[in-house]
């Protein structure tokens, strides 16, 4: 089956499941993005995170930064961890996010794509702590770079999101049940990125 693509060039195209995604372009300004893409990068405690894969340890090809609300815990480790302190600037994201979403989160994981290189394999966000159908908020400054989202059972069914910069993408619905998304390496030419994305950790 060809892969399809849930947005035109500009703007959104026909056949977007609005019970799995919502899509917002523009919540933050061209200028908006650029100052939060340089702030956040030089500011963010950027960790690289080590994982297991095939028996081996790898480091993730992305660096990541976790905040939350206090006593909210770390639910991608085995260890309880303190998050990050909310800073203005993720607040201020926070409250714009918010006030689309109608949902109030406690916790916002920080991805940052560096060059075509960084990514994130297929998965899903299904963890225990997130409840059995999440609602996800994902905010992208920067590169524009594609979200692939496939189906579990049929690999066939498949699409392609292009991200752009201070867009508003929401995950919803059985997107983390019955789908699996990522950020593919590119060959080509890209800039960095940085993805947001806010949850609720119960």
């Amino acid at each position: 089956m060809e892969q399809l693509s849930l947005f035109a060039e500009q703007g959104q195209s026909p056949g977007l499941p609005a019970t799995l995604l919502d899509y917002h372009p523009g919540l933050f300004t061209e200028t908006e993005s650029e100052l939060i893409l340089q702030k956040l990068i030089r500011e963010s405690p950027w960790q690289q995170r080590v994982v297991k894969m095939y028996d081996k340890q790898v480091l993730t090809p992305r660096l990541t930064a976790w905040y939350a609300d206090p006593e909210t815990y770390d639910y991608t480790s085995l260890r309880r961890s303190v998050p990050n302190t909310w800073t203005p600037d993720l607040l201020l994201i926070k409250n714009r996010v918010e006030a689309i979403v109608g949902l109030k989160f406690n916790s916002v994981l920080l991805n940052y794509y560096r060059d075509g290189n960084d990514s994130v394999a297929w998965h899903s966000d299904n963890e225990r702590a997130l409840g059995t159908h999440p609602v996800i908020a994902s905010v992208s400054f920067g590169q524009l770079r594609c979200f692939d989202i496939r189906k579990k059972q049929d690999h066939r069914q498949r699409y392609s999101i292009k991200l752009e910069s201070g867009a508003l993408m929401v995950m919803k619905g059985d997107l983390q049940v019955d789908w699996e998304h990522r950020i593919a390496k590119s060959s080509k030419p890209m800039k960095a990125r940085l993805n947001l994305t806010f949850r609720v950790v119960i």
